[in-house]
């Protein structure tokens, strides 16, 4: 078992610069955590650098949805609803603490996307590409039972409105999650160590890639068979330098998202709501905030220090005012906000919003492997398609069956003897039990249980062991 500790990264270090891999994968996102975990747990000795901190770039920059590709619909990508919609009932079997069933509400509105009738069905069929179970299945409302649901859409044109079922995640964690899960398995991660430059065998094939570490300043090489760069917004940059650019190519979309003082936007639950130029916005409330996304626009600067400006802002504040015009928020209000890119794949012609989110590989002459495109939600899927290719190349001349994937029965770290939703309340209020008299509150069990799942065990009893020294 490889370990994720900044104590022993020497050690780490060390070993990386001195063993041969199987695979080196480039990128510390969710998507390079999962390729992680595959390959990992098919037994091949694998390797991860990322150049920030794990989940710094795309991969904490979401809406913090694991989303069944409902907006999809309106492009008429059904395999995508269908494949992200298995893959969201997946995830939430492997870590239903952090993977949590959410109710979203989608107001019916006068001119808006769809009409009652139309969003009707629509739903209907997202119920049923995506596999969601009956107690989850869309509801249609009336306009009075809209409004008992959401109160503030009393000035909205309202004709109605549809409750469905999306997750809600934290999604920095869930890369985590993954990247420990990988960790179990024997691979060795690491942060801080940029990946520079590729290094060639005598027929000119990928053959490892030097890094330079990020806090020691030193340069080292990673020897592997296979390279495979889950890099993001940097996947391009890193075909620049293999030379192996061609008519494909990423469309970065920035997307950025707002957050607000709860009491100053106090929605009652999560909505989903019609915008004037034909894009749709969340809302979302969480704890003592409410927090709105997101933008979708083209993005060509610094990939590195992506921030929202006050044109993003402007342009979400006045989606809000558009749908809820008793609420004046004002850039003023705003009290933190995200912004990050989606590498997407470019098509010529289309704009930002009608781009697909699929995911895409591509293969250099020099056998570079890349992806890109696709959501947090179809991570686990994007890996296996990865590893399936590594693994062929490996075993084709060998007369060996390739490993087959495991990762959909893999819990996740602190998933483990939680099955459902049902036995993460309940541990919730056995963890409660365990910290009332430390002082901490329901809500500090609910935080912990959520985060970290059966985890929480271990932090729990740290925190009675070291409480002594603070009193």
């Amino acid at each position: 078992m490889a370990h994720l500790s900044a104590f022993e990264r020497p050690i780490l270090l060390q070993k990386l610069s001195s063993e041969h891999y199987d695979l080196v994968i480039i990128g510390g996102g969710i998507t390079g955590a999962g390729i992680a975990l595959d390959a990992a747990s098919r037994g091949l000795k694998t390797a991860l650098v990322e150049k920030y901190d794990f989940a710094s770039g795309t991969s904490s920059r979401s809406t913090k949805l694991v989303h069944g590709g409902l907006r999809y619909l309106k492009q008429f990508e059904v395999a995508l609803v269908r494949e992200v919609g298995h893959e969201r009932a997946i995830v939430h079997e492997l870590a239903p603490h952090l993977v949590i069933p959410e109710k979203m509400l989608l107001p019916i509105v006068e001119g808006g996307t769809f009409g009652k009738f139309l969003t009707s069905i629509g739903l209907m069929v997202y119920d049923v590409l995506a596999g969601v179970e009956k107690p989850d299945q869309r509801e249609m409302l009336t306009k009075e039972e809209t409004l008992e649901h959401e109160p503030l859409l009393q000035y909205a044109p309202l004709k109605g409105g549809g409750l469905y079922a999306e997750y809600r995640t934290d999604d920095a964690r869930l890369t985590i999650e993954v990247m420990k899960t990988a960790a179990r398995f024997g691979a060795d991660s690491i942060n801080y160590v940029e990946a520079v430059e590729f290094e060639y065998d005598k027929e000119g094939m990928v053959c490892g890639i030097v890094c330079k570490d990020e806090l020691g300043g030193k340069k080292f090489s990673i020897k592997a068979d296979y390279v495979v760069s889950a890099a993001g917004p940097w996947v391009d940059d890193l075909r620049q330098i293999n030379h192996s650019m061609n008519e494909k190519h990423l469309f970065l979309s920035k997307g950025v998202h707002i957050v607000v003082p709860h009491h100053q936007f106090p929605v009652q639950q999560s909505v989903y709501f019609d915008v004037p130029d034909g894009r749709m916005i969340f809302a979302i409330p969480r704890g003592k905030v409410t927090y709105i996304g997101t933008t979708d626009t083209e993005y060509k600067g610094d990939v590195d220090h992506i921030v929202a400006n006050k044109e993003d802002v402007d342009y979400l504040l006045k989606a809000i005012a558009h749908t809820f015009p008793q609420i004046k928020l004002e850039s003023s209000d705003v009290v933190s906000s995200w912004a990050g890119v989606r590498p997407l794949i470019h098509e010529e012609g289309k704009s930002a919003s009608e781009i697909s989110r699929k995911d895409e590989i591509f293969e250099s002459s020099t056998g570079l492997i890349s992806i890109a495109g696709g959501k947090l939600t179809g991570y686990r899927k994007m890996s296996e398609k990865i590893v399936d290719l590594v693994v062929k190349r490996r075993y084709k001349n060998d007369g060996i069956k390739p490993p087959v994937c495991r990762t959909e029965h893999l819990d996740l770290c602190g998933g483990e003897a939680l099955p459902n939703s049902k036995a993460v309340k309940k541990y919730i209020k056995k963890t409660y039990k365990k910290i009332e008299n430390g002082g901490l509150t329901k809500h500090d069990a609910w935080y912990l249980v959520s985060n970290y799942g059966t985890q929480s065990e271990t932090i729990v009893k740290r925190f009675f062991e070291f409480r002594p020294l603070h009193l």
